[in-house]
């Protein structure tokens, strides 16, 4: 298969310094539980899944030949190990606001442990590949729409949309891997139906922990105006539907949504102020 990354695309991680509220408003968004605890959840998963999609692309690094993808590999894993070492703190102000952000953690780790041990280094990247195209098109409807956002707090705003950025720039160096070792469309498929599976069962855990934390688990209102939210006629994930169905289709690369113009917008935002302190 013929890939449709962008060439001379350089993937190159940002040591920025995020000043995170200490303590951390307890519904930072907008002043909305339902909001706040969806990203916080969605938080919580990233400094693990991050490692383990790092460990599954480093598993294959010698086998690439292209200097072009080698070198995308090592912006990969420089932007992957700055955004778990950036949500690490991010947790640990949500365990000072009393979530049992160590519960959450621990499942998590225990279903990678599971995953490494039983399943073959290509079906680990199978699954960073689809994971990577799920991470993809949300970060998309984040800089897309900053309406998504609005009324946060302007720091979590600056850390959302980084990582989005960043998550745009390498969208596709573990499908290009994939493609190179294995190129499997059955095994991705797979991996994409279970991935997709576990991140929203994790996520919805982790959301309905901090909303019984607040005391807000029952409360209709909360659940109604979060799921229209979501999933209402401007819902943050209704856009995505197509986009996400899209990874199933022979021929598919994550590039053809290409949304370059909108990287190199938001680029702007990030590197002119790193240039001018330079």
């Amino acid at each position: 298969m013929v890939s449709t990354t962008p060439e001379g695309l350089q993937i190159r991680p940002r040591h920025l310094d995020f000043d995170l509220p200490n303590p951390l408003p307890r519904h930072w968004h907008s002043g909305d539980a339902f909001k706040t605890h969806l990203f916080d959840a969605m938080s919580v998963l990233f400094p693990d899944g991050e490692r383990f999609f790092i460990d599954s692309v480093r598993h294959f690094r010698d086998q690439i030949t292209d200097p072009a993808l080698k070198e995308q590999i090592r912006g990969f894993i420089g932007q992957e190990g700055h955004h778990s070492r950036e949500h690490l703190e991010y947790s640990n102000r949500l365990r000072e606001l009393g979530y049992n952000i160590t519960r959450i953690e621990k499942r998590a780790q225990a279903r990678i442990r599971y995953t490494q041990k039983k399943f073959s280094p290509q079906r680990q990247l199978a699954a960073t590949a689809a994971l990577e195209h799920i991470t993809a098109i949300m970060a998309d409807g984040l800089l897309r729409e900053p309406r998504h956002l609005e009324g946060a707090h302007p720091e979590l705003i600056r850390l959302w949309r980084w990582h989005a950025l960043e998550e745009t720039e390498h969208k596709a160096v573990a499908f290009d891997v994939y493609n190179q070792v294995c190129g499997s469309r059955k095994l991705l498929r797979r991996a994409m139906m279970m991935g997709t599976f576990f991140f929203v069962f994790d996520t919805f855990r982790g959301l309905t922990h901090m909303l019984k934390q607040d005391g807000l688990l029952w409360n209709w209102r909360v659940w109604r105006d979060g799921i229209t939210w979501m999933w209402g006629k401007n819902g943050v994930f209704r856009p995505l539907i197509k986009t996400y169905l899209d990874f199933f289709k022979d021929g598919f690369h994550p590039w053809q949504h290409n949304n370059i113009d909108l990287l190199h917008s938001t680029r702007d935002e990030f590197d002119a102020p790193l240039a001018q302190t330079a």
